[in-house]
């Protein structure tokens, strides 16, 4: 009697799966509202606070954020010029703090500088004088706040795709975005066609640098903005743009009673939840505006008469990257009116000059932050172009020049 012969242990064996983020395609990619979310938490969070430690900390999650998850898009290239803008601002804010002084008084003098005269009616202005550590420092940590809050948004316009966003807007704003998402278009595009014809110039041997290159590479870019802007009206002309259906007078005077009214609620309590004693009534306040705002752009969205194709879905992915964000900005928040004496971490001292500490649990929260590099869905990998059959290779290239 023969035996059958046992199957091998690896074809029997089950394979070990590993938890990964799947791909960005067009059927997984994540909601751009969520990334906006979780941007916004974290300048929340950095408004909070003025400790170099937790803002150099949540500048370090927005960029590894962005570096993990940022695809090759153009519109995604602009996470670069808010980091310089940011650090502009900083330059700036340190330069009128030595040229224009400081209210913050104090004793350790750096440098003194000669002192403009001003007239009687400038009383409480100064151009010069003395340069202490004390105003340098304060004005370092204000220039740091400022400069995170522009890195979160730049995250935000880096990871959130324009035109998905525009596509989940309610119908009430949908004018408003397409202006939004054009003017927000159209830096990335005439970068990238100064890059195009600057490159094409190199190629013919001509001078791509200096007023003479920059006047015969204008005319081509403004040429193709002009073009682009035609072919845009076009388009949106085709698609119906503009085009609003017949709505009662009531519900229009309630639409804009609601709107206007969610507006003025969400402005206070934004306002509140940035300053330094408003977190008690600021957050129930931001929340009513909120509701009011919705049902006013709810009502709001029966004018228009688009359609939308294959909406975008808030997954359970989408909660986790925008519960991130909302969770750090919801530890500060917390931390800074309900820490007592704790609390003071948040915002040292200059006077007298104190080293900053790191805290725990904001930190903690910071760093809660960093989901969406595990969670959110991967970009895909960039691809090398074949090349033509009969090209040299790199080495030959090499060997030749």
């Amino acid at each position: 009697m023969s035996e059958r012969p046992s199957p091998s242990r690896s074809a029997t064996a089950p394979r070990a799966t590993r938890l990964a983020a799947p791909a960005a395609d067009r059927s997984g990619a994540l909601h751009p509202g969520a990334w906006w979310v979780w941007a916004l938490g974290l300048g929340v969070a950095a408004s909070r606070t003025t400790n170099p430690l937790l803002l150099g900390l949540l500048v370090a999650v927005a960029g590894y954020v962005v570096a993990a998850r940022r695809t090759e898009a153009p519109w995604a290239r602009s996470y670069g010029a808010f980091v310089k803008i940011a650090l502009a601002v900083l330059g700036i804010r340190l330069v009128f703090a030595v040229l224009l002084g400081s209210p913050i008084p104090g004793t350790h003098v750096l440098v003194t500088l000669p002192e403009l005269p001003l007239p009687a009616w400038a009383e409480g202005v100064r151009i010069g004088g003395r340069v202490t550590l004390e105003g340098l420092v304060f004005a370092l940590y204000d220039g740091l706040k400022l400069a995170a809050l522009l890195i979160c948004v730049g995250a935000a316009n880096a990871l959130a795709n324009p035109s998905r966003l525009l596509k989940s807007l309610p119908g009430a704003l949908y004018e408003a975005g397409v202006a939004v998402v054009v003017a927000m278009t159209f830096a990335p595009n005439l970068i990238a066609d100064v890059r195009r014809l600057r490159a094409a110039r190199r190629l013919r041997g001509r001078p791509d640098r200096g007023p003479r290159g920059l006047l015969q590479v204008a005319l081509p870019v403004l040429e193709g903005a002009l073009e682009r802007s035609v072919a845009l009206a076009a388009a949106m002309d085709a698609r119906g743009y503009g085009r609003t259906a017949f709505v009662p007078a009531p519900v229009r005077r309630l639409t804009a009673a609601l709107t206007l009214g969610g507006l003025l609620g969400v402005c206070a309590g934004t306002y509140g939840l940035l300053g330094a004693d408003g977190a008690g009534y600021a957050l129930p306040l931001l929340l009513l505006g909120l509701c009011t705002a919705l049902g006013g752009l709810w009502l709001g969205g029966r004018r228009s008469v688009r359609t939308r194709y294959r909406p975008d879905g808030w997954g359970p992915r989408a909660w986790l990257v925008a519960g991130s964000g909302v969770g750090a900005a919801a530890v500060l928040i917390g931390w800074g009116t309900f820490g007592g004496a704790a609390a003071e971490v948040l915002r040292p001292g200059v006077v007298p000059l104190t080293a900053p500490e790191l805290p725990l649990w904001p930190a903690a929260a910071i760093l809660l932050g960093l989901l969406p590099a595990f969670v959110a869905p991967a970009p895909p990998k960039r691809t090398q172009r074949p090349r033509p059959t009969g090209s040299p290779g790199p080495q030959e290239e090499a060997r030749g020049s």
